[in-house]
């Protein structure tokens, strides 16, 4: 029985063990102190660094913002789940639209008739609308601001953080190659060992170039991170408006269901059947209080009922005023 085999270059093999074995020597050295490596020029190390802080903001708003569109943590976890096997979200109820549906089966129980069921019932819906709104909210926010944020993260800064990796891998190659340098002391091994040396300068500082253009490109990613910026906080501002007219429309709906209170007629003044306030009793002078009493015909116990009257009603005047007419 014939088995097909990979052809295996046992030449390359060796030779990349080689350089492995090379490069975790250099690293070991460097870490230790022993040998010398070569610096990034300060141009790079602030690329570089810029672009660390870049990630790890990123990371950070984009997090929190799922945290807020989202608070469940394990919803996230689920529907990042569903991401990535690629299939769609299941459709959940958020807790607006679990509220909904219980006022509206407590109103519809309480009685759509009766004054509390009927206010169940349009809170009920208005509390649906609120839903609709969260949910608009949290789709059309993934769009246009963490979608792009995380593809960002996904995809430029990880690239970026690959070919970093690769550059560090020629840097070691280098100071290596600089190293045998150093310690060839045959002409041949000297010759070999400086064609060596030329050959990773050459990669390194290609290689650095393709990595300072991918850092360069920062600022562009920033500019487009701005627009989404601008595009989420319309976003909210269009979320908020909606809710905001979504509860006056139930604040005016309710006010209508509202029963007007009993008025008491007074000297041709109508007067809420209410507790009066001190203020608005206060207001009934004895002028007005004497016209009640001089209206009627004298009567004995006149002035008895209608300062048993006026008690009730908690105003305070002179019923001596009274019990002298």
């Amino acid at each position: 029985m014939n088995i097909n085999l990979p052809n295996f270059n046992v030449k390359n093999l060796v030779k990349e063990a080689g350089s492995t074995i090379s490069r975790v020597v250099q690293l070991t050295e460097e870490k230790l102190g022993t040998t010398e490596r070569t610096e990034y020029d300060l141009h790079f190390q602030n690329l570089a660094e810029r672009a660390d802080v870049t990630k790890t903001w990123t990371e950070k708003i984009v997090r929190d913002t799922e945290s807020v569109l989202i608070p469940n943590p394990q919803n996230r976890v689920e529907d990042f789940i569903f991401e990535k096997i690629e299939k769609s979200k299941p459709k959940r109820l958020s807790n607006l639209e679990h509220l909904a549906l219980d006022m509206i089966e407590a109103g519809g129980d309480f009685g759509q008739d009766l004054p509390y069921g009927q206010a169940l019932i349009k809170a009920g819906q208005a509390e649906q609308k609120l839903g609709q709104c969260e949910h608009d909210f949290i789709a059309t926010s993934g769009i246009c601001f963490t979608q792009p944020l995380r593809k960002f993260l996904d995809g430029e800064m990880k690239t970026i953080g690959k070919e970093r990796g690769i550059l560090e891998t020629k840097r070691l190659d280098l100071d290596a190659c600089k190293n045998r340098v150093k310690k060839a002391r045959s002409m041949l091994g000297q010759q070999s060992a400086e064609r060596d040396l030329r050959v990773a300068q050459a990669e390194f500082d290609r290689q650095s170039e393709i990595t300072k253009l991918l850092l360069d490109g920062i600022s562009t990613s920033q500019a487009s991170h701005l627009r989404h910026l601008h595009a989420f906080v319309q976003t909210q501002v269009r979320y908020y408006k909606q809710c905001n007219d979504v509860m006056e429309q139930l604040q005016r709906e309710l006010a209508k269901m509202q029963h007007p209170k009993p008025r008491l007629r007074i000297n041709s003044e109508d007067v809420d059947g209410g507790p009066p306030s001190s203020v608005s009793m206060h207001s009934c002078d004895s002028d007005s209080l004497m016209g009640l009493a001089l209206d009627s015909d004298p009567d004995p116990d006149l002035d008895k009922s209608l300062t048993n009257l006026l008690e009730d009603f908690h105003i305070e005047f002179d019923t001596t005023a009274v019990s002298t007419v």
